[in-house]
């Protein structure tokens, strides 16, 4: 039994319980920070407006050049990472897929393999000059 309509048989107010049920929402978003902005008590002083982290007095400016080798290592990291989440799929399925699915995953290894060798070549991931 379907309780969807059509999508061509949709009407304009169909929408309207999510557009009340968001209208709620946004207002009682908008109630709380009012009112917890009228409530809460307003004390101001040094010590809270001043910036905290960890404890540790600020020194210097925030702004230090940091080495572009670690952009790169995070980038690679994520890049090559995400890659492999795609195998869990892949790997749950295995059977279901059969030979074709066994060749593109191949397919797949090959070129992620071929990304780290560029890599390796090129040197991103030596931290150390020669």
């Amino acid at each position: 039994m379907f309780l969807a309509l059509p999508a061509a048989q949709y009407q304009p107010s169909d929408y309207l319980p999510i557009l009340v049920q968001l209208g709620f929402a946004l207002a009682f978003v908008a109630f709380a920070m009012i009112v917890s902005h009228l409530v809460g008590p307003n004390r101001k002083s040094v010590v809270k407006d001043s910036s905290f982290e960890c404890g540790i007095e600020s020194v210097g400016n925030a702004r230090t050049p940091i080495s572009v080798k670690y952009f790169l290592t995070a980038i690679l990291f994520v890049l090559f990472d995400v890659e492999v989440i795609f195998m869990y799929p892949w790997a749950v399925n295995f059977r279901s897929l059969g030979t074709e699915g066994f060749l593109q995953m191949i397919v797949f290894l090959a070129l992620l393999m071929a990304g780290f060798v560029y890599v390796i070549k090129k040197g991103v991931l030596r931290w150390t000059e020669r």
